[in-house]
């Protein structure tokens, strides 16, 4: 059976559920070989609008690096290890289509970086978290030092990247980090509501205010606008945004097509 698997559960709404529950869903070679033959399949699918990517299991949903595999490691096998999973994330980050990181358990060092690759972050409230590589005398590598001061600010993210400390999701919530905390029983339902109120809404003007956010938030203001300019004349010649108007004028909920 293979370690990631790839489900529409609805028209436009999709899973990738990490399926190690016995090694934590940590990152060992073949799960980031089956996440990327997933990600293949997603990064060409049609109706996809919104992607969910959770974990099977109560404890964890990614502790990070397998260390037992990385015990057998030299250290170009290594850094070479640190390398792919960095790619992954950032190809996770890529998707055109907005990902929700339902975090059950525990997301430590890379596990915790694959959620920051994700768009938006819901937890369970016994769900710990923390980015701890420096109490392993190494650092993140894979994108954590760099994506979490974004999200939560510098002083934050120098403030649990030097300390190594673990926190749980009410104070991941505090700073920003997570934006929901259910219970664990509720975790994929508030998932799933987020990921409806994502896929009702026009997939081009989605996609494009996504790729507007990520593409202005590290320039000036103005470079910023004219990226957001850019962005909204792609939604212009749609038929999504005809259809809105239409809509809007018959008091009637729009369709929605991606076109």
């Amino acid at each position: 059976m293979s370690t990631v698997q790839f489900e529409m559960i609805d028209e436009h709404i999709g899973t990738i559920t990490l399926n190690r529950p016995e090694a934590a869903n940590a990152f060992s070679k073949q799960l980031m070989k089956d996440f990327h033959e997933q990600l293949d399949q997603i990064e060409i699918h049609q109706s996809l609008r919104v992607l969910i990517i959770k974990a099977q299991g109560e404890k964890a949903f990614c502790a990070g690096a397998d260390l037992k595999e990385r015990r057998t490691m030299n250290q170009e096998q290594v850094v070479d290890a640190v390398r792919q999973i960095g790619e992954l994330v950032t190809r996770v980050a890529n998707l055109k289509v907005p990902t929700i990181a339902a975090i059950n358990g525990a997301a430590f060092g890379g596990g915790l970086e694959l959620s920051l690759g994700c768009d938006i972050r819901i937890a369970s409230k016994n769900a710990k978290m923390g980015l701890t590589e420096t109490s392993l005398a190494i650092i993140p590598g894979a994108g954590g030092t760099q994506r979490l001061a974004r999200l939560i600010g510098l002083a934050k993210a120098k403030y649990y990247i030097l300390t190594a400390k673990r926190f749980d999701s009410f104070e991941g919530e505090k700073v920003g980090l997570i934006e929901e905390v259910v219970e664990l029983t509720d975790l994929e339902d508030k998932a799933l509501e987020i990921a409806n109120q994502i896929a009702s809404n026009a997939p081009v003007g989605v996609q494009m205010a996504k790729k507007a956010m990520e593409e202005g938030f590290d320039h000036d203001i103005h470079t910023g606008l004219k990226i957001e300019r850019d962005r909204y004349l792609n939604t212009i010649p749609t038929a999504d945004r005809l259809e809105a108007l239409e809509a809007f004028k018959e008091k009637r909920k729009p369709t929605f097509t991606g076109k």
